[in-house]
């Protein structure tokens, strides 16, 4: 075999990293993560999708979601604002329960973790895995 005609290609140093995903399997990674989405509780369901109306709001460019380290402390504001909007109409029918929106929160930043996740990664809304 003539060694002078293959052509020999270096990877890119971010391809040698250890659990790098090419496009192809983030992609296939991203559905698989929005197929498992369909298997969320009702009420997890409905907050998510209340979650990226609001973050539609912050898409654009140049958005801290799209920083390369968003700051922890935006993330917990921002999360606490959409507490606050998801409490608003959800106290006008029922009565208030301290206990249950401080659970509500924790999930609430959750969600909006994945949220943001999915929207630096090529996940769209509207998508035929969006719930």
């Amino acid at each position: 075999m003539d060694f002078n005609r293959r052509l020999i290609h270096p990877l890119p140093f971010y391809m040698t990293y250890s659990g790098y995903l090419s496009p192809a399997q983030e992609s296939a990674a991203l559905q698989d993560l929005e197929y498992l989405q369909q298997a969320y509780p009702h009420d997890v369901k409905r907050y998510q999708c209340k979650i990226a109306e609001m973050l539609d709001k912050l898409d654009y460019e140049g958005s801290m979601i799209y920083d390369e380290y968003p700051d922890r402390c935006s993330i917990q504001r921002l999360a606490d604002s959409m507490v606050q909007v998801l409490r608003q109409e959800e106290t006008e029918d029922c009565e208030e329960d301290p206990e249950r929106w401080s659970r509500t929160a924790d999930m609430v930043q959750v969600l909006l973790c994945n949220e943001i996740y999915k929207r630096r990664h090529g996940g769209k809304r509207g998508g035929i895995f969006y719930l």
